[in-house]
């Protein structure tokens, strides 16, 4: 009986290293599986890397931009306040004379610069 034994726990063995190596292949798959995947996600974070700095550098770029036009803004609403205020002084310095045609004023001041020449 112990020699019967002998060759069944011999193959008992044997189908457990089977087994076992059948497994060891399945996991061998998934860690090549894994490892793909895993090299695939590192490519595309240093892409989304790439994306992130390009992305800084633009937002830079764009806050200097929106720091120019804000100074510029600050600048012509202070030019449209001197520019209303000038106009304002424009008109209130004007004489208007009504009842005279236009060109009589012109007449009038002829004679007084004639006297007023050194000739």
């Amino acid at each position: 009986m112990s020699g019967k034994e002998q060759p069944t726990t011999m193959e008992r063995i044997i189908q457990e290293i089977t087994i076992v190596s059948r497994r060891i292949e399945e996991m061998d798959a998934s860690i090549s599986s894994l490892t793909l995947e895993t090299r695939s996600m590192r490519s595309d974070i240093a892409g989304f890397q790439s994306r992130v700095t390009g992305l800084e550098h633009c937002m830079g770029t764009l806050e200097a931009h929106v720091t120019t036009v804000q100074d510029r803004d600050q600048d012509l609403l202070y030019l449209l306040s001197k520019i209303t205020d000038l106009e304002d002084r424009s008109q209130r310095d004007n004489i208007h004379l009504f009842g005279f045609p236009e060109n009589e004023e012109d007449q009038m001041y002829r004679p007084s610069l004639a006297l007023s020449s050194p000739s």
